[in-house]
């Protein structure tokens, strides 16, 4: 029964629509992936027919984007999992570009704080002196 669901599973084929629906995105986005050259749909006459493969691809393609990697940094890490069939250099490549962006996030992180800090204090002060001239201005009309 496992097999028949793996081998069920490798089988399918989904339209571009289906696809979009599936992975909650546009047709149009998958469509640009494409262009960009990381999926690769074979035809049925004027067709595109996106195979579990290419459905997996577009999860990955997906997931980074949502981790904030660029589409070049994600073309590199599926040409590598083409290429290396261990997945060694695929792996490596995903634990140097992760440590980057996790270094690159701290750094915003960091950033944010003291511009947070920075307008809490301003706010603080622009209230205050909202404060004084809402004061002045009742004083002097008595």
């Amino acid at each position: 029964m496992g097999s028949a669901v793996a081998e069920h599973e490798t089988d399918s084929v989904y339209s571009v629509t289906e696809l979009a629906v599936d992975l909650g995105i546009t047709a149009r986005a998958i469509r640009y992936y494409e262009s960009k050259g990381l999926l690769s749909p074979r035809r049925a006459g004027k067709i595109r027919v996106y195979s579990h493969r290419e459905r997996g691809r577009l999860q990955i393609i997906l997931r980074g984007k949502r981790l904030g990697f660029s589409l070049a940094d994600i073309g590199e890490y599926l040409d590598l999992y083409d290429a290396d069939a261990t997945q060694h250099e695929q792996l490596v490549l995903l634990l140097d570009r992760i440590s980057t962006r996790l270094t690159d996030l701290e750094q915003q992180k960091g950033d944010l704080a003291t511009l947070l800090a920075e307008l809490r204090d301003i706010r603080s002060q622009t209230l205050a002196a909202l404060e004084l001239c809402e004061h002045r201005n009742a004083v002097g009309q008595n």
